[in-house]
């Protein structure tokens, strides 16, 4: 007999059916994929922040902002998802498709990947 993973209740028909409701997987999918402690989920803040100051910073794909301007809106340095090394020599540190990278007198350019 199969059973529903979230509240075990019987299930009743396709043979590949996992939930008795949307409620049931909803439940489920949001234990499965909640922050598993106050670290993680700290760090996840913490990323979205900086992820929506350099989003509304960088509007047009490609600009510059100041490290005040920055700091003011609450942009955290030390988070970031990766860092990119040109060919160059430049620096890039990464917030999934959003990026930054130190220019001279405290500014930085902003940059978005082409994803």
């Amino acid at each position: 007999m199969r059973t529903c993973l979230e509240c075990s209740e019987k299930l009743v028909g396709r043979e590949d059916k996992k939930f008795c409701s949307d409620n049931c997987r909803n439940a489920y999918n949001n234990k499965i994929n909640k922050d598993s402690n106050n670290f993680m989920r700290n760090v996840n803040n913490k990323l979205r922040k900086n992820y929506r100051i350099l989003s509304e910073l960088n509007v047009d794909g490609k600009s510059k902002a100041t490290r005040e301007k920055m700091i003011n809106k609450g942009f955290d340095f030390d988070f970031f998802t990766n860092i990119l090394q040109t060919k160059t020599g430049n620096t890039y540190y990464f917030l999934y498709d959003q990026g930054y990278r130190s220019l001279d007198n405290d500014y930085f350019m902003l940059v978005k990947k082409e994803i």
